[in-house]
């Protein structure tokens, strides 16, 4: 993107960079998130959340009165090594979204697979319960 752009009117150039115009990275550390595609259909919830960068065993995937949530941990260290100078950049960060799925869904058998950056979620629709109620008599 030219600098040019910007010499009418300077503000613009910051808030480009706010909406991932300019620099995505930029972007997401300021907001950390990830992309989450969902869908369903009669049996059941299904949620694809690309997370790529980040390990399997640092991806959390819980259910909790009817919101599922999903935590990601990125950490990556780069180092490079050459004659006269050593360089270490780090970068961390947290990412989360939570979803309310609702009541009628089968929270013992969710599935949650992740592969090649992308994290699949399935969850199981049961049917829901009718409420009881109760008539009460009039004396």
């Amino acid at each position: 993107m030219s600098l040019s752009l910007y010499k009418k009117d300077p503000l613009k150039m910051f808030e480009d960079v706010f909406n991932d115009r300019v620099s995505p990275f930029f972007s997401s550390m300021i907001a950390p998130t990830f992309k989450v595609d969902i869908s369903e259909d009669d049996n059941a919830i299904f949620i694809e959340a690309d997370i790529a960068g980040v390990k399997k065993e640092d991806i959390k995937v819980s259910m909790e009165d009817g919101v599922l949530s999903i935590n990601a941990e990125r950490s990556r260290q780069e180092e490079e090594k050459k004659k006269g100078y050593h360089r270490v950049e780090r970068s961390w960060g947290s990412m989360s979204r939570s979803f309310t799925v609702g009541g009628n869904v089968d929270a013992g058998n969710i599935e949650a697979k992740y592969d090649n950056g992308v994290l699949r979620i399935v969850v199981p629709k049961v049917e829901p319960t009718p409420k009881t109620g109760k008539e009460i008599p009039v004396n």
